[in-house]
């Protein structure tokens, strides 16, 4: 094996992210469709179960989850990175791919299955069932396609929320684009982590399904320039941050959205997770789910499932600014406090999450 193979769907949120950052790293590699063979034959005896993407090295090594491909590529191979230098830029990009990921997630599952669901199944058949006939490749695809949106009450995404999801994330967009209109990317001419954890829901569901692309166009045609200038780059490895450690005026809006709504939810997070380890002294792995509870979204409370996923990329954000020092930690402090994200402050994940074998334990 000669280059990297990612293991990928078209129509997959995490895949847009992780084909975004390796278009522009420029590292050689070749995409294999995720068909149901594929998944047979190459991912689950890999990981044990079945998720896109998957990179696999070439020196036959596997490696899940974006966050880790994004860390693996960046320890790996040559050229400029997506981390910038600066302290506060570094704990913004951070907080921007922890919101992108986890968050904006709702907003990518709701648009799919509310305005782009036949879309979606066709989409579902054609990756899975290629060299089936395409009225097939529908049928198929449904069926393949259903568990995905039974989850949506689990992210708490009901008809009550919709209204308040839609306007939250329309907020979002007339946020980015103001900023869009001054920066190329979130912290200047170069990608960051924060951009590529924006880009998954941004590109590969709220773009690239065509009714919420379309309002993607209208309310917000620079964040949909952005959508398509960082999954598929002209001018790989190129750009700068902005000197010195500056964040944007632009940004604050988008952040202090992260403060009012995923702040909350990971406190809670935080919480379940440390009554789910008294619980269960004796496990390491942690559930997908590890519990239930209550959780607002533009103002409207709803049921939501228990996520603890989130609080390991919380830890990178807590980790780095444990890291910080002195003048640096000040710069931090103050950044916090005008994103209205002080708690972060004193918040600690304990027990300690980490990643083996390609599963969530607690250390």
């Amino acid at each position: 094996m000669s280059c990297y193979q990612l293991l990928a769907a078209p129509l997959s949120l995490y895949s847009g992210k992780a084909r975004g950052y390796l278009r522009w790293k420029n590292v050689p590699f070749r995409e294999v469709l995720s068909t149901r063979k594929v998944y047979e034959n190459e991912i689950l005896p890999r990981l044990g179960y079945g998720m896109v993407p998957v990179l696999i090295t070439p020196e036959g090594g596997t490696v899940q989850d974006t966050t880790d491909i994004i860390d693996y590529l960046e320890a790996h191979e040559p050229g400029p990175g997506v981390y910038p230098q600066g302290p506060v830029q570094r704990l913004a990009a951070l907080i921007f791919e922890l919101f992108g990921d986890e968050w904006l997630l709702i907003a990518a599952m709701h648009y799919r299955w509310a305005y782009n669901e036949d879309f979606a199944y066709q989409e579902f058949g054609n990756t899975a069932f290629p060299d089936l006939p395409e009225d097939e490749r529908f049928a198929r695809g449904k069926a393949a396609a259903e568990k995905f949106k039974g989850s949506l009450p689990f992210l708490g995404i009901t008809a009550k929320t919709a209204p308040a999801i839609e306007a939250t994330y329309e907020e979002f967009l007339r946020a980015f684009d103001a900023h869009l209109a001054q920066h190329d990317f979130l912290f200047g001419s170069r990608p960051s982590i924060g951009d590529y954890g924006l880009l998954g829901p941004l590109y590969a569901h709220n773009y690239r399904d065509p009714a919420s692309g379309a309002i993607m166009e209208r309310i917000a045609p620079r964040v949909a320039a952005w959508a398509r200038r960082t999954h598929a780059p002209q001018h790989p490895l190129s750009g700068d941050f902005l000197p010195p450690d500056e964040v944007p005026e632009t940004l604050i809006p988008m952040l202090e959205m992260f403060a009012r709504e995923q702040l909350p939810i990971l406190q809670d997070t935080l919480a379940d997770l440390q009554k789910w380890a008294a619980e269960n002294p004796d496990s390491r792995e942690l559930p997908r789910i590890t519990g239930f509870h209550k959780y607002r979204i533009g103002g409207v409370e709803e049921d939501r499932a228990v996520f603890p996923y989130p609080l390991w990329m919380l830890e990178r954000v807590l980790d780095h600014y444990a890291s910080l020092q002195g003048t640096e930690r000040d710069a931090a402090n103050a950044f916090l406090g005008r994103i209205g994200a002080g708690a972060l402050k004193t918040m600690q994940v304990q027990p300690r999450l980490a990643r083996e074998n390609f599963k969530l334990v607690r250390v």
